[in-house]
């Protein structure tokens, strides 16, 4: 019943004329030197309809095509064989039909060794062979509960937000705190501008060692050709899509630049059931085979890492990456991730590349923003990796071993900064996260509202990732050892008392003019002259720090910038306010950034993107 490479490669002819050269037959050749069957290779044949291998596969069979299916699948089906179980063997029970059961498929090679176990499952079967983009849907309408309750409960509740108890918890918090600032005004103010001193000075810290480390000389990077691994693996891209009418076609665009087999590019399209604003603006585009749109069914909430959950289920690699809309990924970045994790130890189970912004001349929001990613991705995260602290990841061009995000529970789907959170569940379970040096482009949120808003939900995030995994410090401690649990201190609550406590540092400067301060009479001079010395010396720190960075990308003009983050970042104190408010509110509320305003566009290949020979196929 399985089809043969050697078979499969004479019977081709039979469905389409296959001229000297024909691509066709590269595909199956390099199926064996590729993670996939001849037929798997054959289904992403350009030159043939995928009607017509579905013809080609069913008459192998001994059957019919079925074409399209018509009918829903019988729900009472699913319970014989799991999802995870279906999908393992390339099958979806369909309908009872004359005492058989019949069993879609759309690779012949696997079903010869799913029989014993349908058989078993359902008794009389009958195989009936449909195109790949008819086995998903019919999978997914069988399975849909279930990948309902999956996609918002993969995550454990032990290391999910879902279960903390903030309504009740916070409005205490605030009462007392009220009640402090009317009782004792001056001793909360004191405690708190303290607080916020203290965490001010490791951050401070962490700055400049990142500072020391980019001005470091570099070691000249090795020299010699690249080599892909013997076996290339399937990749499968994950990309959450939601009111994209401005950037589906230019998304579509931008990944069609990846130079990478199309065989083992698996680029999933996450669209929200209610969503018909991204559906009509694909429905528009000519979506080639190696790309589908997999609807992600309503449920409790609507968030990115619930729809990363359920195209989890559907995605076919063994490597998993994560883009947004808006991404312009460099066109060699997937054969780096595939020479990187085939070069890494096993227990590196996650990839983080650089994020750059191709609109960063638009404005003077979008050049402090590109000067802050330029201290986070060029210096910040390579310092955290080089001291062995936790890494927040960044929510795009991120690649995981599939096997691993299953093993921990995928990403936690109530988590609004689900990547941060899913860095340091990496780290609780024994995992590293490394860097590559390749870079995607994505659109700078520009206009001062939306920025607030997108700071808001990452702040929030932030302090529900603190509370989830602090709730069991001991836990996170034994977990993480010491020197990592400092280190999530310094980087989660650390980042948090600095927002929500900037106001009280920049209050200092009434002293620096020489005007009332509520701590002026507790605060001796040399007090006064050590605090101003602190922020001097860390104000500089930033902004070397962001000239360095800046100078080591494409965005060297905008050094001149630099000094102006000082009027940037109380934004983000305005966020977290926001974020704060909605931890009370709407925990769980995703707040959208919109895309497809700047009227800059990527090249279609990226600056400073490595170049490799294209592949063959």
């Amino acid at each position: 019943m399985a089809l043969s490479a050697l078979k499969t490669q004479r019977r081709i002819r039979s469905v389409a004329p296959a001229p000297v050269g024909d691509p066709t037959v590269a595909l199956i050749r390099s199926a064996r030197r590729w993670d996939i069957t001849p037929n798997e290779a054959l289904l992403h044949a350009p030159t043939i309809a995928p009607s017509d291998i579905a013809a080609r596969f069913a008459h192998d069979l001994g059957t019919a095509p079925l074409g399209k299916p018509s009918l829903a699948p019988d729900a009472t089906l699913a319970a014989p064989l799991p999802f995870s179980r279906a999908q393992a063997l390339g099958v979806c029970p369909w309908q009872r039909i004359g005492g058989q059961v019949v069993i879609l498929a759309a690779d012949p090679s696997r079903v010869e060794t799913a029989l014993p176990a349908l058989q078993a499952a359902f008794g009389a079967v009958r195989v009936a062979m449909v195109e790949s983009r008819s086995l998903d849907a019919a999978q997914a309408a069988l399975y849909r509960t279930a990948h309902k309750h999956n996609a918002e409960s993969a995550t454990a509740a032990e290391f999910s937000c879902r279960s903390l108890r903030l309504s009740a918890l916070l409005p205490l918090a605030a009462s007392f705190f009220f009640a402090a600032a009317v009782l004792a005004p001056i001793p909360l103010f004191a405690l708190l501008s303290a607080l916020a001193v203290l965490s001010l000075l490791p951050l401070s810290f962490l700055k400049l060692r990142a500072l020391l480390l980019l001005i470091r000389p570099q070691e000249p990077a090795a020299h010699g050709a690249e080599v892909l691994p013997a076996r290339l693996p399937v990749i499968s891209l994950l990309v959450p899509l939601y009111s994209e009418r401005r950037i589906a076609a230019h998304l579509i665009h931008r990944l069609q630049q990846l130079d990478y087999p199309r065989p083992l590019t698996d680029i999933c399209l996450l669209l929200e059931e209610g969503d018909t604003t991204t559906q009509h603006a694909l429905a528009a585009a000519n979506l080639p085979r190696w790309m589908r749109v997999i609807t992600v069914p309503p449920g409790q909430i609507q968030t990115k890492p619930r729809a990363l959950n359920h195209g989890l289920t559907f995605a076919r690699g063994q490597i998993i990456g994560i883009y947004d809309a808006e991404d312009a990924p460099a066109p060699d970045q997937l054969q780096k991730i595939a020479r990187a994790f085939a070069a890494a130890p096993a227990q590196v189970a996650c990839l983080q590349g650089v994020l750059d912004f191709y609109n960063s001349d638009q404005n003077w929001l979008s050049r402090c923003f590109t000067l802050e990613y330029a201290v986070w991705f060029r210096a910040v995260l390579p310092t955290l990796s080089k001291i062995g602290w936790v890494l927040p990841l960044g929510g795009t061009t991120l690649f995981f071993r599939r096997s691993v995000l299953e093993e921990i529970g995928g990403w936690d789907a109530h988590n609004v900064t689900e990547d941060a959170d899913l860095g340091l569940r990496l780290a609780r379970f024994g995992y590293q996260t490394a860097l590559v040096p390749t870079v995607t482009y994505e659109e700078s949120n520009c206009r001062p509202w939306p920025w607030v808003r997108q700071r808001s939900r990452w702040l929030k995030g932030y302090a529900m990732t603190y509370a989830t995994h602090m709730r069991a410090p001991v836990g996170l401690w034994r977990s993480l050892g010491t020197w990592r649990f400092i280190g999530v201190q310094v980087l989660f609550l650390g980042t948090l008392l600095q927002f929500t406590l900037a106001p009280l540092l920049w209050s200092f400067w009434l002293l620096a003019l020489g005007l009332p301060h509520p701590l002026s009479s507790l605060l001796p001079d040399s007090a006064v002259i050590a605090l101003a010395a602190l922020f001097i010396l860390s104000e500089v720190i930033s902004i070397a720090l962001a000239m360095v960075a800046a100078s080591r990308t494409r965005h060297a003009s905008l050094l001149i910038w630099a000094p102006t983050l000082h009027l940037y970042f109380p934004l983000a104190a305005l966020a977290m306010y926001k974020g704060l408010w909605e931890m009370i509110a709407r925990p769980f509320y995703w707040d959208k950034t919109s895309h497809g305003h700047s009227a800059a566009r990527p090249a279609a290949t990226p600056r400073h993107a490595p170049q490799q020979p294209r592949h063959p196929v």
